[in-house]
Protein backbone atom coordinates (compact mmCIF):
# COMPACT_ATOMS: atom_id res chain seq x y z
CA UNK A 1 0.00 0.00 0.00
CA UNK A 2 2.77 2.48 0.68
CA UNK A 3 4.30 1.96 -2.49
CA UNK A 4 1.15 2.59 -4.10
CA UNK A 5 0.57 5.74 -2.59
CA UNK A 6 4.04 6.24 -3.29
CA UNK A 7 3.86 5.95 -6.67
CA UNK A 8 0.32 7.40 -7.22
CA UNK A 9 1.75 11.09 -5.51
CA UNK A 10 4.66 10.48 -7.94
CA UNK A 11 2.21 10.59 -10.94
CA UNK A 12 -0.07 13.22 -9.69
CA UNK A 13 3.50 15.75 -9.44
CA UNK A 14 4.88 14.65 -12.69
CA UNK A 15 0.41 15.06 -14.35
CA UNK A 16 0.99 18.30 -12.72
CA UNK A 17 4.51 18.91 -13.92
CA UNK A 18 3.40 18.24 -17.61
CA UNK A 19 0.36 20.21 -17.06
CA UNK A 20 2.61 23.35 -15.89
CA UNK A 21 5.16 22.54 -19.18
CA UNK A 22 1.81 22.55 -21.32
CA UNK A 23 0.68 25.91 -20.52
CA UNK A 24 4.19 27.57 -20.48
CA UNK A 25 4.51 25.85 -24.30
CA UNK A 26 1.04 27.70 -25.36
CA UNK A 27 1.39 30.59 -23.83
CA UNK A 28 5.04 31.51 -25.59
CA UNK A 29 3.26 30.29 -28.50
CA UNK A 30 0.32 33.05 -28.55
CA UNK A 31 3.07 35.44 -27.54
CA UNK A 32 4.97 34.76 -30.85
CA UNK A 33 1.77 35.04 -32.55
CA UNK A 34 0.77 38.27 -30.74
CA UNK A 35 3.98 40.13 -32.32
CA UNK A 36 3.20 43.00 -34.49
CA UNK A 37 4.57 42.04 -38.17
CA UNK A 38 7.16 45.04 -39.12
CA UNK A 39 6.22 46.83 -42.36
CA UNK A 40 8.53 48.26 -44.93
CA UNK A 41 9.48 51.22 -44.54
CA UNK A 42 7.82 54.06 -46.64
CA UNK A 43 9.63 55.58 -49.63
CA UNK A 44 10.99 58.90 -49.28
CA UNK A 45 8.78 61.39 -51.31
CA UNK A 46 12.03 62.94 -52.27
CA UNK A 47 13.47 59.76 -53.60
CA UNK A 48 10.22 59.09 -55.28
CA UNK A 49 9.69 62.05 -57.13
CA UNK A 50 13.08 62.31 -58.25
CA UNK A 51 12.45 59.01 -59.85
CA UNK A 52 9.23 60.87 -61.87
CA UNK A 53 11.03 63.82 -62.49
CA UNK A 54 14.08 61.61 -64.29
CA UNK A 55 11.96 59.76 -66.68
CA UNK A 56 9.70 62.65 -67.69
CA UNK A 57 12.89 64.58 -68.62
CA UNK A 58 14.20 61.69 -70.73
CA UNK A 59 11.24 61.44 -72.17
CA UNK A 60 10.92 64.93 -72.83
CA UNK A 61 14.76 64.65 -74.63
CA UNK A 62 13.49 61.61 -76.60
CA UNK A 63 10.64 64.11 -78.01
CA UNK A 64 12.60 66.65 -79.00
CA UNK A 65 15.43 64.56 -80.79
CA UNK A 66 11.99 63.07 -83.17
CA UNK A 67 10.96 66.24 -83.78
CA UNK A 68 14.49 67.39 -84.95
CA UNK A 69 14.97 64.83 -86.96
CA UNK A 70 11.43 64.56 -88.49
CA UNK A 71 12.01 68.07 -89.51
CA UNK A 72 15.90 69.47 -90.02
CA UNK A 73 15.15 73.05 -90.60
CA UNK A 74 13.63 72.93 -87.01
CA UNK A 75 16.42 71.31 -85.29
CA UNK A 76 18.52 73.93 -84.67
CA UNK A 77 15.55 75.97 -82.90
CA UNK A 78 14.55 73.05 -80.69
CA UNK A 79 18.54 72.62 -79.74
CA UNK A 80 18.17 75.13 -76.77
CA UNK A 81 15.06 73.42 -75.46
CA UNK A 82 16.42 69.89 -75.24
CA UNK A 83 19.83 71.56 -73.99
CA UNK A 84 17.63 72.90 -70.93
CA UNK A 85 15.61 70.05 -70.08
CA UNK A 86 19.18 68.39 -70.26
CA UNK A 87 20.62 70.76 -67.63
CA UNK A 88 17.20 70.11 -65.63
CA UNK A 89 18.14 65.83 -65.69
CA UNK A 90 21.68 66.25 -65.07
CA UNK A 91 20.67 68.46 -61.74
CA UNK A 92 17.42 65.89 -60.52
CA UNK A 93 20.47 62.93 -61.36
CA UNK A 94 22.99 64.79 -59.24
CA UNK A 95 20.38 64.86 -56.66
CA UNK A 96 19.19 61.37 -56.17
CA UNK A 97 21.15 59.36 -52.89
CA UNK A 98 24.24 57.63 -53.37
CA UNK A 99 23.46 54.20 -54.47
CA UNK A 100 20.12 55.02 -55.69
CA UNK A 101 18.92 55.07 -59.26
CA UNK A 102 15.44 55.07 -60.90
CA UNK A 103 13.76 51.90 -62.13
CA UNK A 104 12.47 52.46 -66.23
CA UNK A 105 8.91 52.78 -66.46
CA UNK A 106 9.34 50.56 -69.77
CA UNK A 107 6.83 53.31 -71.54
CA UNK A 108 7.21 54.44 -75.19
CA UNK A 109 8.09 58.20 -74.72
CA UNK A 110 4.20 60.50 -75.33
CA UNK A 111 4.06 63.50 -75.11
CA UNK A 112 0.84 63.50 -72.58
CA UNK A 113 3.13 62.01 -70.15
CA UNK A 114 6.43 63.88 -70.51
CA UNK A 115 5.89 65.24 -67.35
CA UNK A 116 6.74 62.38 -65.25
CA UNK A 117 3.36 62.86 -63.25
CA UNK A 118 1.29 59.87 -64.44
CA UNK A 119 -1.17 58.88 -61.61
CA UNK A 120 -1.47 55.15 -62.97
CA UNK A 121 2.19 53.89 -63.09
CA UNK A 122 4.76 56.16 -61.50
CA UNK A 123 8.50 54.83 -61.32
CA UNK A 124 9.52 53.57 -58.67
CA UNK A 125 13.11 53.44 -57.09
CA UNK A 126 15.59 50.77 -56.88
CA UNK A 127 18.56 50.24 -54.71
CA UNK A 128 22.14 49.28 -56.47
CA UNK A 129 21.02 47.42 -58.42
CA UNK A 130 14.68 56.88 -65.55
CA UNK A 131 17.47 57.18 -65.72
CA UNK A 132 11.64 55.81 -59.40
CA UNK A 133 16.21 51.64 -61.39
CA UNK A 134 18.01 49.18 -63.23
CA UNK A 135 20.61 51.02 -66.01
CA UNK A 136 18.75 51.39 -68.96
CA UNK A 137 16.21 54.92 -68.65
CA UNK A 138 12.60 54.04 -70.19
CA UNK A 139 13.09 56.57 -72.89
CA UNK A 140 16.78 56.89 -72.88
CA UNK A 141 17.38 59.87 -75.29
CA UNK A 142 19.48 58.01 -77.35
CA UNK A 143 17.12 55.15 -77.67
CA UNK A 144 15.97 54.85 -81.39
CA UNK A 145 11.97 56.27 -82.19
CA UNK A 146 9.57 53.62 -81.77
CA UNK A 147 8.19 51.83 -84.93
CA UNK A 148 4.74 53.81 -84.56
CA UNK A 149 4.48 56.35 -87.31
CA UNK A 150 2.64 58.55 -84.68
CA UNK A 151 5.47 58.14 -82.16
CA UNK A 152 7.79 58.82 -84.84
CA UNK A 153 6.30 62.13 -85.64
CA UNK A 154 6.66 65.02 -82.79
CA UNK A 155 5.42 68.43 -84.19
CA UNK A 156 5.72 71.47 -82.16
CA UNK A 157 1.96 71.44 -81.65
CA UNK A 158 2.84 67.37 -79.99
CA UNK A 159 6.11 69.63 -78.02
CA UNK A 160 3.89 72.68 -76.72
CA UNK A 161 0.76 70.16 -75.26
CA UNK A 162 4.08 67.77 -73.09
CA UNK A 163 5.23 71.13 -71.91
CA UNK A 164 2.09 72.77 -71.08
CA UNK A 165 0.54 69.38 -69.30
CA UNK A 166 4.46 69.22 -67.44
CA UNK A 167 4.39 72.95 -66.40
CA UNK A 168 0.98 72.56 -65.23
CA UNK A 169 1.77 69.04 -63.09
CA UNK A 170 4.68 71.02 -61.12
CA UNK A 171 2.28 72.91 -58.56
CA UNK A 172 0.77 69.38 -57.30
CA UNK A 173 4.36 67.55 -56.60
CA UNK A 174 5.52 70.31 -54.37
CA UNK A 175 3.09 69.31 -51.19
CA UNK A 176 5.45 66.47 -49.57
CA UNK A 177 9.10 66.82 -50.41
CA UNK A 178 11.81 68.92 -48.91
CA UNK A 179 11.78 72.64 -49.43
CA UNK A 180 15.04 72.55 -51.76
CA UNK A 181 13.85 69.81 -54.02
CA UNK A 182 10.63 71.93 -54.07
CA UNK A 183 12.31 75.30 -54.91
CA UNK A 184 13.44 73.43 -57.85
CA UNK A 185 10.29 71.31 -59.36
CA UNK A 186 8.80 75.29 -59.31
CA UNK A 187 12.26 76.08 -61.22
CA UNK A 188 11.97 73.51 -63.84
CA UNK A 189 7.73 74.28 -64.49
CA UNK A 190 8.51 77.90 -64.83
CA UNK A 191 10.94 76.88 -67.73
CA UNK A 192 8.76 74.61 -68.99
CA UNK A 193 5.84 77.08 -68.96
CA UNK A 194 8.09 79.58 -71.00
CA UNK A 195 8.86 77.14 -73.32
CA UNK A 196 5.22 76.78 -74.01
CA UNK A 197 5.11 80.55 -75.27
CA UNK A 198 8.32 80.10 -76.90
CA UNK A 199 7.36 77.37 -79.02
CA UNK A 200 4.03 79.07 -79.77
CA UNK A 201 6.30 81.63 -81.54
CA UNK A 202 8.56 79.16 -83.18
CA UNK A 203 5.58 77.71 -84.70
CA UNK A 204 4.47 80.98 -85.87
CA UNK A 205 6.86 81.63 -88.07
Amino acid sequence: MHERGLTRRGLLRGAAAGSAAAAAIASAGCSEQRRPVARPARPDPDVALLGELIAGKERFIALYRQAAAADPELAETLRPFERRHRAHLEELRRRLPPGVTPTPSGRTPDPADASGASPSAPPSVATAGPGAGSAEPAASPSASPSASPSAQVVTVDRLRAAERAAAAARPRQLATVSPSLAQLVACIGACEAAHVVALAATRSK
